[in-house]
């Protein structure tokens, strides 16, 4: 039947809204959906960069979160100054480690997705229900990530319906079918995280002060490109270095460049000293 009024607002945009952006886009315009895309069958995980290692970590009042600044496809490395982590809302962050490109466009989603939520409803979505939010997102993609295009993301924020006298700081990680799983008191994820989580083993103390867990996710990130390729160390030459954000009570804060190339000399000067 042809549309009597032509140019119109679609009747989507007219209807009672729901809370869910993702779910608005679904019906108002779900080619733009990359859970929406037709592969061919098989294997495309050569198609795009893939992001790598993201640390996080609770410490006193609340999480820190980096990522190293790597994307490779391949043998090859496809970006030196990529970056991984971002503020989700004010006070919370996200971080992306997989297919890089589509980690990019979830993050965007994510961000539009939480701050829609808050102007529907008049207030915020728990820590905790954003974190399920998250992962109603991944399980959406669920289709792409088996044919190789998986994007595995990391959750981490200041929860500020946290009772008295309970941790601040929450971090969640995801696996590609929507599963979310809070962690106790530190995660990594991507192809360094093995190394990275051994490193933060050592590290980590409970407790611990911002600028303690700054120091630590840089060095948990440095010792985790010491043993995987894919996964980019300090430049001093380029000056290129571990994006770090935190987030507490006073929302996301991303560290001064200067602070992380700081820390980053006096770990590499001490590595020196000791080898």
């Amino acid at each position: 039947m042809t549309d009597a009024f032509p140019g119109r607002i679609p009747p989507q945009f007219a209807a009672v809204g729901t809370s869910s952006f993702t779910d608005f886009v679904s019906q108002a315009a779900p080619d733009l959906l990359a859970g929406k895309l037709s592969l061919p069958e098989g294997d495309h995980s050569e198609m795009s960069a893939h992001a790598t290692t993201i640390v996080a970590l609770r410490c006193e009042g609340g999480v820190v979160m980096a990522g190293d600044r790597r994307a490779t496809m391949g043998n090859l490395i496809s970006s030196r100054d990529i970056e991984k982590v971002f503020p989700a809302d004010s006070h919370s962050l996200i971080g992306i480690a997989g297919t890089a490109g589509l980690g990019l466009e979830m993050v965007r989603l994510y961000q539009t997705e939480l701050e829609h939520y808050e102007k529907i409803e008049g207030r915020p979505l728990t820590l905790d229900g954003k974190a399920n939010r998250l992962a109603t997102m991944l399980r959406g993609n669920l289709g792409i990530a088996l044919q190789g295009l998986a994007v595995v993301p990391i959750y981490a924020g200041y929860d500020l319906d946290a009772p008295e006298g309970s941790a601040l700081g929450k971090i969640f990680s995801f696996d590609v079918v929507g599963g979310v799983y809070e962690e106790k008191d530190y995660d990594s994820i991507g192809s360094g995280s093995l190394f990275a989580k051994g490193s933060l083993k050592k590290l980590y103390k409970r407790g611990m002060s911002r600028d303690d867990a700054v120091k630590a996710v840089i060095e948990a990130l440095y010792d985790a490109a010491d043993d995987d390729s894919a996964t980019g160390g300090p430049d001093p030459v380029r000056r290129l270095y571990p994006v770090v954000m935190s987030a507490t009570a006073e929302g996301t804060v991303r560290v001064d460049d200067e602070e992380v190339a700081s820390q980053a000399a006096d770990i590499i000067a001490r590595r020196s000293e000791e080898a």
